[in-house]
């Protein structure tokens, strides 16, 4: 592939030329990359031996970047595309998690119902100990139903019928754990919520998600069984053996199609993961989706602790420790820059793929592969690394409350001589008891023995709605102003703080 840049030197003066025309326009400023994007996604599929990649780029409620490399069917030299349909097996999770919430949203469930109410077959299943608490839905969601990690043989499952997964139940599960105490990763324990979703609406699993979920967020091109798929569309596994590409028998969906069974493409599946970034920042905006953003963020959550990694590093080399957890069908994380990442991998026989958004950054990226378990996360997190460093992009700014403005904008009649300050009714009970006045002006005015008189103030930097922070330029330096109000109605100032910006 040839690009329009002769160096990764000449594309980094580029963007960076690029950056201080065009800073408002984040879009723009991460389409530039997609020269450098693409070569990292060539030469890490022809590293790995994948017949071929599909990634996209989502930011601000759309796909804005997406692209492909090989062939999604060797024998024929099919070109991939971002419409190519890959069967992304695991990442078909957190959508059987959403299906779960909209049957709540309808009142036919709670996550905390054991679930026997909904497959009967499980109350008289033995339990691995007298004292094991029944499972319930939330367990299953989260990966701690007690059952064991089963990614080899539960990969084998997806065309199993409803009858046989009863019929597993009924001779008895082999558990490794009690229910609630540990993770441990089930595809068979996501087979058994489709069984509940195929139960409660009364109708096959994949037609109610199909209905509930897809239709509502305009997924056309999303399907299960891969006889439905266009032929030049579908692609075909393989695996990298001998030094050969050996094509992998494609399963029909079955019972376990809701832990691994979707078949999507790019352009389908990132309408799914730009829902998931709508819900952030939290707003008043109307409800478009199949589930409230609020039962999306609630999806999101770490509601489990997997593991610290301390010794994780970026593709880079860059040292960063990283903690992982699990929600609803998504895995959650957060490193020690504090970029929180959430989404699912995926892997099967023939197939590999990852999707990720950065909520702070409004960001998310998908990546689908057609090796078996094609490992994706590496390569997402270091595009997604790569974006952030040469688009210069920044978290995405709180916005600042009307409360926030006006206690800030009170502060500033009062500094630096606080005079009135004890009458002025913007400070919470405890913030004179806390530290007098005398003291409090004492403190600022030794900062400013170092930066002069006070000239003007910069804009709130908000960390939420009820805290921030602003700068008092000075003639010869800045003073940080620190401050967060208390949960009363109107919020008054329980805390300020003053120090040297650096």
């Amino acid at each position: 592939m040839k690009f329009a840049f002769t160096s990764l030197l000449n594309f980094l003066l580029f963007i960076s030329a690029f950056g201080q025309e065009n800073s408002g326009d984040r879009v723009a400023r991460i389409k530039a990359t997609l020269p450098v994007i693409e070569k990292m996604y060539n030469e890490y599929a022809e590293k790995n031996h994948f017949p071929a990649v599909a990634f996209g780029i989502v930011a601000d409620g759309e796909l804005v970047m997406s692209g492909a490399t090989g062939f999604s069917e060797i024998a024929t030299e099919t070109k991939a595309s971002p419409g190519s349909l890959f069967r992304i097996a695991s990442m078909s999770k957190s959508v059987t998690a959403m299906g779960i919430l909209a049957l709540r949203k309808e009142g036919k469930l709670k996550l905390d119902d054991r679930a026997f109410l909904y497959i009967p077959e499980l109350k008289d299943m033995p339990s691995l100990t007298s004292d094991a608490p029944a499972i319930t839905i939330r367990h299953l969601l989260t990966h701690q139903a007690g059952f064991p990690e089963d990614n080899p043989w539960g990969d084998r499952q997806l065309d199993t019928k409803d009858e046989q997964l009863i019929e597993l139940i009924k001779k008895g599960i082999s558990f490794s754990n009690v229910p609630g105490v540990t993770y441990e990763y089930s595809n068979l324990g996501f087979a058994m919520l489709g069984k509940i979703i195929s139960n409660v609406s009364g109708q096959p699993y994949q037609d109610y998600i199909n209905e509930v979920v897809f239709k509502k967020l305009g997924m056309t091109n999303t399907i299960w069984e891969y006889t439905k798929a266009p032929a030049n569309l579908l692609a075909h596994g393989y695996r990298f053996e001998d030094e050969l590409w050996k094509e992998e028998e494609l399963e029909h969906d079955g019972t376990y199609g809701a832990m691994g069974g979707l078949i999507t493409s790019i352009d389908d599946f990132s309408k799914y993961v730009s829902f998931h970034l709508s819900a952030w920042p939290p707003s008043n905006d109307p409800e478009m989706g199949p589930v409230s953003r609020s039962d999306v963020r609630e999806m999101q959550m770490p509601w489990n602790f997997s593991y610290l990694n301390a010794q994780y590093k970026y593709p880079n080399g860059r040292p960063c420790a990283m903690a992982s957890a699990y929600g609803y069908g998504l895995r959650w994380s957060r490193d020690c820059e504090g970029r929180t990442g959430i989404g699912h991998t995926g892997g099967l026989p023939g197939f590999g793929s990852q999707w990720q958004i950065l909520p702070e950054y409004g960001i998310g990226i998908l990546a689908h592969a057609n090796r078996t378990y094609a490992g994706m996360a590496n390569i997402n997190t270091a595009v997604l690394d790569t974006i952030i460093t040469l688009a210069g992009l920044k978290p995405l700014p709180v916005e600042v409350s009307a409360i926030l403005r006006q206690r800030k904008d009170a502060l500033l009649k009062l500094l630096p001589h606080w005079e009135g300050a004890e009458q002025s009714g913007i400070f919470a009970e405890n913030f004179f008891p806390d530290r007098s006045v005398n003291h409090r002006k004492q403190e600022l005015d030794a900062i400013l023995t170092q930066t002069g008189n006070v000239t003007g103030s910069t804009e709130i930097k908000a960390e939420n709605q009820l805290r921030g922070s602003f700068l008092l330029n000075c003639s010869n330096g800045n003073v940080r102003v620190f401050f967060t109000l208390s949960p009363e109605n109107p919020a008054l100032i329980q805390q300020l703080d003053f120090s040297l910006a650096k």
